[in-house]
């Protein structure tokens, strides 16, 4: 009877197996793979998504449409590289950037449907926190993505620095990318507003993207920016505040500015999420802790910088001896295996604090820039008013 019972249940296992797999094979070969949330597991899988690519050689990213300018083309924004152009003629490289006039806002890309942005790059000139990017999903009136570029991609100082993580890498010589997947069910515009005053900006730029099926459960990308120059004293410093909804929080960058001496990295990170006030359901024990580095990110009495796929403190600015007078540190933490899920609502703090005299914490007035980036239903909470220029101005 044993025996009989113990081959009963193998052949009961290699049936399950068996139409698992025919199940698989059945989706795959149907093309139900809607070609979203890559990784080298399902590169072989084929799909019926439609793979697309916004840049300045094709603006609306039009199947058979790229590289069509003409030398003598005068409408705003094409044939802007015609002179390098001009013995070679269409078809060369005769579009390659746009130029974004002192004031102007550009919409980078407006793309119609259902799909996913799969990657972005751009290599912006001038003050990087004045160029601000924006992204509305679907008929939203107000964007879910309001950010300086160089905070969005993790250079809030607007100096350049090697980032290689996962979702974000910066490259030589000012190389930004972003492989964050942002989902839309109807459309999606993308634009960069130049606030400079007086002097244009030159952008190269490519979004490349796939127009295919969304699942209902799959939420919508935001990111937001915050700056607190100089932090109130003995005030914890606001991250995300007012978000309504259900979704994960994935990412923090912050760029922080030192106007103290000493160890500056004290200050635990909290989130309140679901109806939580007075205190939080997470709460860190420490900001190098939470960027996943430990006791002052120093060796041998430096900051070592490091930058990892999930985690680093990749930026390390120090006084020159004239007017590059304080530090300066640029950190990220992607929480891509970790998510913080949150079902209604979500608030996010840090505390800013130091070291002073008798082993005391120092509650610090620091200059601090943050990006924060979540997932979560739609519609969104509105964003607080965007800095002004003279606000924004690293300093």
């Amino acid at each position: 009877m044993f025996q009989l019972q113990f081959y009963l249940r193998i052949v009961l296992v290699a049936c399950s197996v068996f139409l698992a797999e025919s199940l698989n094979a059945q989706q795959r070969s149907s093309g139900s793979f809607n070609g979203l949330d890559m990784s080298l597991g399902n590169l072989s899988r084929l799909s019926n998504a439609q793979t697309r690519s916004i840049s300045p050689e094709n603006f609306t990213g039009e199947k058979g449409k790229g590289g069509m300018d003409e030398l003598n083309d005068t409408r705003p924004n094409h044939a802007n590289a015609k002179e390098a152009a001009r013995d070679l003629g269409r078809g060369w490289k005769v579009n390659p950037f746009i130029r974004i006039k002192a004031g102007e806002t550009f919409t980078l890309a407006d793309i119609a449907g259902s799909g996913a942005i799969q990657h972005i790059w751009m290599t912006p000139t001038g003050n990087w926190r004045f160029s601000i990017l924006r992204v509305y999903w679907d008929d939203e009136k107000e964007p879910s993505i309001e950010v300086p570029v160089g905070d969005f991609f993790g250079m809030g100082w607007g100096e350049y620095a090697p980032l290689n993580s996962l979702p974000v890498s910066v490259n030589p010589g000012s190389a930004f990318n972003c492989y964050w997947q942002m989902p839309f069910r109807k459309h999606c515009r993308i634009t960069m507003q130049n606030i400079n005053e007086k002097e244009p900006m030159n952008l190269y730029y490519q979004i490349d993207y796939t127009l295919t099926d969304v699942p209902d459960d799959v939420a919508y990308f935001h990111a937001q920016f915050r700056r607190t120059n100089p932090n109130g004293y003995k005030k914890d410093l606001t991250l995300l505040e007012g978000v309504k909804g259900k979704g994960q929080y994935v990412g923090t960058f912050l760029a922080w500015g030192v106007n103290n001496n000493g160890w500056w990295g004290e200050g635990e990170i909290k989130f309140f999420m679901d109806g939580d006030t007075d205190f939080p359901t997470i709460n860190g024990t420490g900001t190098e802790d939470y960027f996943c580095g430990s006791y002052n990110f120093d060796r041998g009495g430096q900051y070592v910088p490091f930058s990892t796929p999930y985690v680093g403190l990749h930026q390390v600015l120090k006084p020159d001896g004239t007017y590059k007078s304080q530090q300066r540190f640029g950190m990220y933490r992607w929480h891509i295996m970790d998510p913080i899920r949150f079902g209604k609502d979500l608030r996010v703090t840090i505390q800013d604090l130091g070291w002073r005299s008798g082993g005391r914490y120092l509650p610090q007035m620091s200059d601090v820039a943050s990006t924060v980036f979540w997932y979560q239903t739609e519609p969104h909470a509105p964003f607080p008013k965007l800095p002004s220029k003279d606000e924004l101005e690293p300093n």
